[in-house]
């Protein structure tokens, strides 16, 4: 009798039956750490304690900085976050070498009703701070919609929500920030003050100094958001209810697309509105109802509708499900009978999925997983799609447009005047014989270019130096890198912290 290949059956298990260890450990670890999560930032909020302790820790973040100067500088410095507990799917290997700088900046500081904004510490997430916000009748004009994102990522990232055709990327929403320079000097940058600082933060990664504290606009909130349900049954159809929706002036606050096939979508048109239709209000949060866009995907059939959702459902409504991503790793968490026992525990933690992989799922994720956001002008969404569709064949895609402001920053649009853009959103297991995922990638990396496009950072990205210097304007930010001389020894540039060797 053959021996048996106990690290053949051990893989087996971990990729095959993951989803038993899920469910049997993550869930109930994730909604733990919600529970504490939000019950922590509702007590300091109301105890006004935070803006009292944000002096003390900006304090501790330039000792920090301070002290690696006195040191010799021998290392660069990041920040002392586990990358595990990003959203992004890789963890960064220049934390394992880099000096390491803890920022324990988790709290909101104040909701300004007057100047109608909120400053938050970079560790507030979008969950925490629809929590807060909506309870006091006001939001922020673009909610990307994962509970756990971050301020900090969205800043020195990007965000971007079904808002954004309006209001621009989430750091077009930002009034100011507070930074700890490579100095270890504060700074508070804004249009008004430190303007060329103000505009080369968002996209940095954090390569400027360390941010401290943001200002974000905030708007009043209604109780709903009306949904009109457009299914589309052919690209042409998809393509002209899309870009008819996103460039009208008015009754569209919000718009996204799904896209189920080559040839179906459902546009979404969306509104705030403080009353509902008696029999029409959907809490589709709520821990018993189907994913979002299984949802979405049921109009194919029915035809046109129209529902209302209460605000904060509708702003995290892809977060039950990780958009879709979850039915790869809980393929029977939208059964009826699981969301109804075992539904309210949903979903597991990202940071813990990646913390709890292991080597075998990591490697399966690497090898049959492709998860990118790729920006490119509207009017050259059609040529996109079928991009896609030859190159990887994932469905659902997320369809969701942007305005793209013409300011400094790394992102230039096309024509060099504001222009409309939309972020093409594809996460999941490609469906073609061909698929690579290094040169894969390089193929829509170069189509993006082609067009004027761009990347979104926190995915894996194969570009050289040249190629990544050629899609983000990099001229403010290195007159800002050659302004700020301690920078250059302090902080890596851009590319050498998104760039896949970078990451594991």
């Amino acid at each position: 009798m053959a021996s048996l290949d106990w690290n053949s059956i051990v893989k087996y298990i971990l990729i095959h039956y993951r989803w038993v260890f899920v469910v049997v450990f993550l869930l109930p670890l994730s909604a733990a750490y919600d529970v504490y999560y939000y019950a922590r930032s509702w007590l300091v909020f109301q105890l006004s304690s935070a803006p009292r302790q944000h002096k003390r820790k900006v304090e501790n973040v330039q000792a920090q900085v301070r002290a690696w100067k006195k040191s010799g500088q021998k290392t660069y410095m990041c920040t002392a976050r586990p990358g595990w507990q990003t959203i992004s799917f890789r963890q960064p290997r220049y934390k394992q070498t880099f000096t390491n700088i803890n920022i324990n900046l988790v709290d909101i500081l104040e909701v300004d009703v007057n100047r109608q904004s909120v400053w938050c510490e970079p560790l507030v997430s979008m969950g925490q701070l629809t929590a807060m916000l909506v309870e006091l009748g006001w939001s922020i004009p673009v909610v990307p919609e994962m509970d756990d994102l971050t301020v900090g990522g969205l800043v020195m990232g990007t965000g971007i929500e079904t808002s954004s055709h309006k209001a621009g990327l989430f750091q077009h929403i930002c009034l100011s920030y507070e930074l700890v320079l490579a100095d270890g000097s504060v700074v508070t940058c804004s249009q008004e003050q430190n303007q060329d600082l103000f505009y080369s933060v968002p996209w940095s990664y954090g390569t400027l100094g360390f941010l401290t504290a943001v200002e974000i606009k905030i708007i009043p909130a209604k109780r709903f958001v009306r949904v009109d349900y457009a299914p589309c049954h052919s690209r042409q159809l998809l393509l002209q209810r899309f870009s008819a929706a996103t460039r009208q002036e008015d009754g569209n606050q919000f718009v996204e697309a799904l896209c189920f096939s080559r040839d179906t979508a459902v546009v979404m048109v969306c509104n705030m509105t403080d009353s509902a239709e008696p029999g029409k209000v959907n809490s589709i949060g709520r821990w018993y109802k189907p994913w979002f866009f299984k949802h979405v995907q049921s109009f194919l059939v029915s035809g046109p509708a129209y529902e209302f959702i209460p605000l904060r459902d509708y702003y995290h409504r892809h977060t039950r499900s990780i958009f879709w991503e979850l039915q790869d790793i809980m393929p029977y968490e939208n059964n009826a009978v699981f969301r109804y026992v075992l539904g309210w525990l949903v979903p597991p933690k990202v940071s813990l999925l990646k913390l709890t992989q292991g080597e075998a799922v990591k490697e399966l994720y690497e090898q049959n997983h492709f998860i990118q956001d790729m920006l490119v002008p509207l009017n050259t969404l059609g040529e996109a799609l079928d991009c896609f569709h030859k190159e990887v064949q994932i469905y659902p895609i997320w369809l969701c447009p942007f305005l793209l402001p013409a300011r400094p920053g790394m992102l230039q649009p096309a024509g060099g005047k504001d222009a409309l853009y939309v972020d093409i959103g594809t996460y999941g297991v490609p469906r073609v014989q061909n698929f690579h995922p290094v040169d894969t990638t390089r193929r829509v990396e170069q189509f993006v270019r082609d067009k004027k496009g761009f990347q979104m950072l926190y995915a894996d990205s194969y570009m050289t130096r040249e190629e990544f210097r050629a899609m983000f304007d990099h001229s403010l930010y290195d007159k800002l890198r050659e302004k700020y001389r301690d920078t250059t020894t302090a902080f890596p540039q851009v590319y050498d912290k998104i760039c896949r060797k970078a990451r594991i």
